[in-house]
């Protein structure tokens, strides 16, 4: 199983971070090590003074694709769900200084909190989902998947003119605009079409 982000996929994030916006999908991969499943809690990393979270959809593939059209990338997806992008923003920063890739600043262990998975049929289609994320009860991210800067269907097809995907792989398909910091203490909640699937602390 691989996980592989999209980076950048809704203008106002990019623009919050004092990004440009990509005109082509910005991809990168986490490990299957990054994974953390059940809302088990995650440890703030001992590397990092500058934890942040980035909650973003994410779909399951339900078997190999490879070279797959956009019009029929949905026969591919078995499982919707939500998950965060942990990222170490001030190893970012220093390795984006560099010119180094994101490796270190995103895949590191437990990086990828993920939650259960729905099936495509039981939600809206994937344009009209909307999801948020709380930290301490306060929400802090939106996110309506119309806003995506490159679809689903446009993703999956991009990505797999280049990489095979295979049964179980999972993709984040980017995060909006509203994320931060976290510190350990913190309570972190998201919503996907109002059903809590995320829910674990900091420590």
């Amino acid at each position: 199983m691989k996980i592989l982000c999209v980076g950048r996929n809704y203008r106002e994030h990019a623009k919050e971070l004092n990004n440009p916006v990509p005109d082509s999908p910005m991809i990168f991969f986490k490990p299957d090590t990054a994974v953390v499943r059940e809302n088990k809690d995650v440890y703030y990393p001992a590397f990092t003074k500058d934890l942040h979270f980035e909650c973003e959809l994410v779909v399951r593939i339900g078997k190999e694709a490879k070279h797959i059209e956009a019009d029929y990338v949905h026969k591919y997806i078995d499982g919707i769900g939500l998950g965060i992008d942990l990222t170490a923003r001030d190893v970012q920063e220093e390795i984006k200084k560099k010119g180094w890739p994101w490796t270190l600043a995103k895949g590191f262990d437990a990086s990828a909190p993920v939650s259960e998975f729905t099936s495509p049929s039981a939600l809206p289609p994937i344009p009209e989902l909307h999801f948020r994320c709380a930290i301490n009860g306060e929400v802090r991210q939106n996110g309506d998947c119309a806003d995506m800067i490159f679809s689903v269907p446009t993703l999956i097809a991009y990505i797999t003119s280049i990489i095979t995907l295979k049964k179980g792989d999972l993709i984040f398909t980017g995060t909006p605009a509203g994320v931060g910091p976290l510190h350990i203490g913190d309570h972190l909640e998201a919503w996907l079409e109002g059903e809590k699937l995320l829910d674990f602390h900091v420590r």
